[in-house]
């Protein structure tokens, strides 16, 4: 027997939601916004004053319908995390670059762009770092890639006692070691089955992927 499956699409499901936090939740340390409506961001932001390290990220969806409350809310972080078409559709900017120079300016201190099979890249006020991709010899799913890049991300700057421009270049590389085991597998299959010791090696293989030495020498111009 065949039976018929139907998907329904409810909207304005948040119209009335009302966040509200436990005093535990208030007192996070880091705080990482998923995407949602910009407006609730922002009301979860308002309730953890004392948060250390706070991120978002948002979608193109956001940007195009609610682009003012999306940046009155990209005010009040310290980092977002979008990808390459959201930044420039946020800034209309065709240069990433440019792109993440204008958002740095809204008052952030970090801005992370994921560009896919690419890797994705870090902007910080003292210059930038680019994390490649995993190299897979086959993507089985990549649903749920940019979140899991989030999670590796920020569950790395959560166990750091500081948040520094080291810090955050290696929560870059955790960010894209998780991202690469999400999409070997359906859904959450993979991540559920992670052991550490698979988390570790990926990293120093990501380590040694981009690691070389330099110049031995150095060229004369002057002639002999």
């Amino acid at each position: 027997m065949n039976t018929a499956h139907t998907l329904d699409t409810q909207l304005n499901v948040f119209k009335t939601f009302d966040p509200k936090l436990s005093d535990n939740s208030k007192n996070a340390k880091l705080l990482f916004l998923a995407n949602i409506l910009p407006t609730l961001q922002k009301q979860v932001r308002e309730q953890c004053g004392d948060a250390e390290f706070v991120a978002m990220d948002t979608m193109n969806f956001w940007i195009s319908s609610m682009k003012d409350e999306v940046i009155d809310t990209i005010k009040v972080v310290d980092c977002i995390i979008i990808n390459d078409a959201e930044a420039r559709q946020l800034t209309d900017e065709p240069s990433i670059y440019k792109a993440a120079r204008s958002i740095m300016d809204l008052g952030l201190k970090a801005v992370v762009i994921k560009r896919g099979e690419y890797g994705a890249t870090l902007f910080t006020k003292d210059g930038y770092f680019v994390a490649p991709a995993y190299p897979l010899e086959s993507v089985f799913d990549p649903t749920g890639a940019g979140d899991s890049f989030a999670g590796g991300f920020m569950g790395y700057l959560a166990a750091q006692h500081e948040i520094t421009n080291e810090t955050l270049r290696r929560a870059m590389v955790y960010g894209s070691v998780m991202a690469s085991f999400n999409v070997e597998k359906f859904g959450t299959e993979r991540v559920d089955a992670l052991e550490y010791s698979e988390i570790n090696q990926r990293f120093r293989d990501f380590k040694q992927m981009t690691h070389f030495d330099d110049i031995p020498f150095e060229r004369s111009t002057t002639a002999g």
